[in-house]
C-alpha cells in the first residue's frame, strides 16, 4: 500500500503572513492539530497546535493585557513554524512512512510531489485506515486468535478449519507476541457468534485458540 491509498487530500493550509490567531481559530473549527505552512504553492514549513501554545504569551509577563493581545495579534505562523519538515512522496510505502515518522518522532508527515504539498499522513489516518480493518476494529463477525502459530504448517491447519466450517475470511493478521519469540495468528471472520465451533475445530487439531473479544 502506498502513502497516496490513505493520505488526506486536498489539505488545509496556511500561507506564510497568515497571523499565528487565525491558524489557531481555524485548526479549532477544522478540529485538526498542524497546517503547512505553504507560499506560491510550495511547502515552506508546518505550525501546530503546541508551537502556537508556546508562542502564547506568559501570564508572567510585565506587558498589560492590551500590549499583550497588540503583539500576539500581530505574530504570524512565519515566525513559529517549523522550517525543517520531513516529508514523503505519494508512492512512499507505508510501512516506510511510519517507520519514518517513528524514527523522527513526528504524528503527521505532509505529502509533496513536484515540490508541491498534495497530501498529508497523520498517526490517525495510520490507525483508522490501515491498523483498525486489518485487526476487525469495529467490523462485524469473530475474531479469534491461534496462539503459538509458528509454523506455515500450523497457519496452514489453522486457515482450514476456517475452510472446513465454509466460513468466510474477512482478513487476517501474523502478530508477535510481547512474550517472548511466540507468534499468534488473529483471524477475522465474517460470521458472528462462531468462536465456539471454530476454537473446537482448531483444539482438536492441537492449536491453542481463543476467542478475541471486539
Amino acid at each position: 500500500m502506498r502513502v497516496r491509498n490513505i493520505m488526506t487530500s486536498p489539505v488545509i493550509t496556511a500561507a506564510s503572513d497568515m497571523p499565528v490567531l487565525e491558524a489557531a481559530k481555524l485548526m479549532k473549527e477544522k478540529r485538526i492539530e498542524r497546517l503547512p505552512v505553504v507560499e506560491g504553492g510550495k511547502l515552506q514549513g508546518i505550525v501546530t497546535k503546541d508551537r502556537v501554545l508556546r508562542a502564547s504569551p506568559s501570564m508572567a509577563t510585565s506587558l498589560s493585557l492590551h500590549e499583550i493581545h497588540y503583539l500576539f495579534a500581530k505574530l504570524t505562523v512565519k515566525e513559529i513554524m517549523q522550517r525543517d519538515v520531513i516529508t514523503v512522496t505519494p508512492d512512499t510505502t507505508v510501512e516506510n512512512a511510519v517507520r519514518l515518522a517513528q524514527e523522527k518522532r513526528v504524528g503527521a508527515l505532509p505529502v509533496v510531489e513536484d515540490g508541491h504539498i498534495v497530501g498529508i499522513l497523520t498517526t490517525n489516518d495510520f490507525f483508522y485506515l490501515v491498523l483498525n480493518p486489518l485487526l476487525g476494529i469495529g467490523e462485524r463477525g469473530t475474531r479469534v486468535i491461534v496462539r503459538h502459530c509458528a509454523t506455515p504448517v500450523q497457519m496452514v491447519s489453522a486457515l482450514q478449519c476456517v475452510a472446513d466450517l465454509g466460513m468466510e475470511i474477512l482478513n487476517a493478521a501474523y502478530l508477535p507476541s510481547r512474550r517472548g519469540d511466540e507468534k499468534d495468528l488473529l483471524l477475522h471472520v465474517a460470521e458472528e457468534d462462531v468462536a465456539a465451533r471454530l476454537v473446537a475445530k482448531m483444539t482438536a487439531k492441537g492449536l491453542d485458540a481463543e476467542e478475541r473479544q471486539r
